[in-house]
């Protein structure tokens, strides 16, 4: 050990003796220091701008250090420029001025001497990150909350990352007796390792084994706080590799071999490397930890507690992909490890899940606004199939026939789009991908497939049909099929856990064991048997949401009298400056609130419930316990006993034509205990707020999508959907205004500079006046 550190000393002597060590330093520091104040200024600005701005405060760690274009992105895309002209005379130095051959002829062993020279790049590293370090205990002055944890994960995969490219150019400065070649060696080895993971993808084995050597995105987990015993042991096997590459090269230099004796030792240093990285990279052999403040890497207590019902059973996942879909490129053989990859955070606690992929093509049904005859004219879905595939370079051979996968399974129901099956012990339910930016589905979605695997009974909502109420299968503007059966979508209830469908009572009985029964908007009134109907299903204790709409106070109010309620004559008028005067913005009240996190948490936005043509409600006498969910605002609102006429002229308070000014419920909940359990009604008067054009409407910002779903989660208990909220984070501001900014500017990146400049060259011509 003696030796090593002599020889890292003495090369450590040689660097910081020459300008090279000292520029590079400090242009790391520089570039550190740009990319910290340029995040920094920008969410000093936001800050001072105030408004809409702070609700993008958030998260600032990862966004200020971690995320695409923030600091560590910004230094580790350019780190290949700094090692290997770092790297490049390490070796070839020796070699060129004849050195090496003193150090071959002394009793040294080339153990030692590599060993040596790679803990000398392993200090310089050091000093790298501890140049970077400035800006991260900066970052803790500077930025409420800082969360460190995520700090030291991101230093440990940005020093992993300098290890590994000095080991790279330690073993290209053994090649050559140039040290510009060396470095442009280094430059390409770096290059190879960063897109080898996109190379012979479509062949499985090969596709795993390259997908491992890809340096890129290696240190993508750790930036984020999240630690893997996968990505560790990939970069010190790729260290291992190249130390004992060069090991051998020096090692060749001082012996007379056969070539294959000498090629053995790298292919048998290859085959160790890759079997090592191979085993270390399953799921079953591969360990996490969490460093972030929260464990916000990691799957919510509810997500886990699911996972774990699932037990040591198997859970198999079957992709289908249709090649003529539009999201048909997540399922190609080149794309397959990163899918995988996105459900590291599953198989973290549950390694046992398999995964199969089913390549098939069959006219898409989800895009009735470019259909298949207007998107490929004159051509069969064969003839469309077979261009696309050829396109995406693979074989038509490998996809099954619209014949075939129908034999095999009916995806049509799916709109032949790109889906996800989960089987397990005999169930099996769908997980699907969403038009959004997001398109994966999310912790939420996931978890709900999984408890409905569990569950023998899905949680199902029935909508009452025949009196023409609103339709969950049709996508007209008063139809509900964005909330409840729109599967492209990432928050309709269908991807949230629950099944929807429709029923009619006047020929139908309602099953036992539905979840809940949806009576909205009726435009006649029901038949005698379906009123007895619907009355025993309350007496039984089902739960119910009902909603109706002013002017038709006649067809519900004979139901909810029986019930205590009634939807008073009139209907709620609000003037606004931007809205007409019938829709209506409520406030939510603290029951309200409480529903779910994310109710909480448009309230803090200031969102509002919007509810276009509404009525209020009035009970007394009732068995149920009721309290309001939504009231109106006396300050803004009033209950119109006219008819208000939306193209008039301005809509204004009339006392004289019998209009109320007061808080007004129009929304409420009841409950009461019947056999044994917690009996659950929602009353509303207004059944557009949960209609297609009311969720799709761009001239408000509503709460109503979190606000519905936490209606119909209260209705099962809270079952579904699945709760994955997360405290909200405490880096939320910065400490520093924009003129603070341009004073450390000044400080960090022109006189801590300049004092690394001046102290390296008084190092440096004490040296040489020596």
């Amino acid at each position: 050990m003696k030796t090593i550190f002599r020889i890292a000393k003495t090369e450590l002597r040689v660097l910081f003796y020459s300008p090279i060590a000292w520029f590079l330093l400090v242009a790391f520091f520089i570039q550190c220091g740009i990319a910290y104040f340029l995040q920094l200024k920008g969410y000093a600005g936001m800050q001072e701008m105030g408004g809409e701005q702070l609700r993008y405060m958030d998260h600032l760690t990862i966004k200020i250090f971690s995320s695409q274009m923030s600091v560590f992105d910004n230094v580790m895309q350019k780190l290949y420029l700094y090692i290997p002209l770092l790297t490049m005379g390490l070796i070839s130095r020796e070699t060129s001025s004849g050195t090496i051959k003193l150090l071959y002829s002394s009793p040294i062993k080339v153990r030692d001497i590599v060993l040596g020279k790679y803990l000398a790049m392993l200090i310089y590293s050091l000093l790298m990150v501890a140049a970077m370090s400035v800006f991260i205990v900066a970052g803790m002055w500077q930025i409420k909350s800082l969360d460190s944890g995520i700090m030291l994960s991101a230093v440990l995969g940005l020093f992993l990352l300098l290890c590994t490219y000095a080991a790279i150019g330690l073993f290209m400065s053994s090649l050559t007796t140039y040290q510009v070649v060396a470095a442009v060696c280094t430059f390409v080895m770096i290059g190879i390792l960063s897109f080898v993971g996109t190379m012979w993808q479509s062949i499985d084995f090969v596709r795993d084994l390259t997908y491992f050597l890809s340096i890129q995105g290696r240190t993508q987990k750790m930036l984020f706080g999240l630690i893997s015993s996968k990505d560790v042991l990939y970069f010190l096997v790729i260290i291992f590799m190249f130390i004992g590459f060069t090991y051998f090269k020096l090692k060749s230099g001082m012996e007379s071999r056969p070539f294959m004796v000498k090629a053995m030792r790298y292919v048998i240093v290859v085959v160790i490397g890759l079997a090592v990285g191979y085993v270390s990279s399953r799921p079953a052999f591969t360990t996490y930890t969490d460093t972030t403040v929260h464990q916000e890497q990691t799957l919510t207590p509810n997500a886990q507690r699911i996972i774990k019902e699932l037990g040591d059973e198997p859970l198999e996942v079957i992709t289908y992909n249709n090649a003529l879909s539009r999201y048909s490129w997540l399922g190609v053989p080149e794309q397959r490890n990163r899918l995988l990859d996105n459900w590291d955070l599953y198989t973290r606690f549950k390694p046992g899940i398999s995964f199969r992929f089913v390549q098939y093509y069959a006219e898409p049904l989800d895009n009735p606004q470019f259909p298949f005859s207007k998107m490929y004219p004159g051509k069969t879905v064969k003839e469309a199939a077979e261009q696309t595939i050829r396109g995406m370079g693979m074989k038509v051979s490998a996809f099954k026939t619209p014949e075939e996968i129908k034999k095999i399974i009916d995806l049509e129901p799916e709109l032949n789009r790109f889906v996800m099956q989960l089987k397990y012990k005999g169930r099996s339910t769908f997980l699907r991908v969403f038009d959004d930016q997001m398109v994966w589905p999310g912790e939420t979605e996931v978890s709900a497939a999984f408890k409905r695997l569990l569950q023998a009974k899905l949680p199902k909502i029935l909508f009452v049909t025949g009196d023409l109420e609103r339709d969950i299968h049709k996508v007209g503007a008063r139809e509900y099929m964005t909330i409840t059966n729109t599967k492209p979508f990432r928050y309709s209830l269908i991807n949230q856990g629950f099944d929807s469908d429709t029923i009619s009572l006047g020929s139908r009985d309602i099953p036992e064991g539905i979840t809940a029964l949806v009576l909205t908007d009726p435009k006649t009134a029901l038949s005698a048997a379906a009123q007895a109907k619907l009355e025993q299903y309350i007496d039984k204790g089902g739960n119910l949401l009902i909603a109706g709409e002013p002017g038709k106070q006649t067809v519900l109010n004979p139901i909810l009298q029986k019930l205590g309620v009634q939807m008073m004559e009139g209907v709620v008028a609000q003037p606004s400056k931007d809205l007409t005067p019938d829709i209506v913005l409520p406030q939510l009240t603290p029951l309200a609130v409480s529903l779910s996190a994310d109710v909480a948490k448009t309230v803090k936005d200031s969102l509002k419930v919007a509810m276009p043509g509404v009525t209020g409600l009035t009970y007394s006498g009732s068995s149920f316990t009721i309290e309001p969910l939504l009231i109106t605002d006396t300050q803004k609102s009033w209950l119109r006993k006219t008819s208000l006429v939306l193209d008039s002229a301005q809509v204004v308070y009339d006392a004289a034509a019998g209009d109320e000014r007061k808080a007004l419920p129009v929304m409420i909940s009841m409950t009461r205990k019947v056999n044994g359990k917690e009996q659950r009604i929602i009353v509303a008067g207004d059944a557009d707020f949960m209609s297609n054009s009311n969720l799709n409407r761009f001239d408000v910002e509503t709460a109503n999508f979190p606000f519905i779903t936490a209606l119909f989660s209260w209705l099962d208990y809270k079952q579904f959907p699945i709760d994955t909220h997360r405290p909200e984070s405490e880096d939320n501001r910065v400490k520093v205004s924009l003129d603070d900014v341009d004073l450390l500017k000044i400080v960090y990146l022109w006189v801590m500079p300049g004092i690394m400049i001046a102290f390296g060259a008084i190092l440096l011509i004490r040296r040489k006046r020596k």
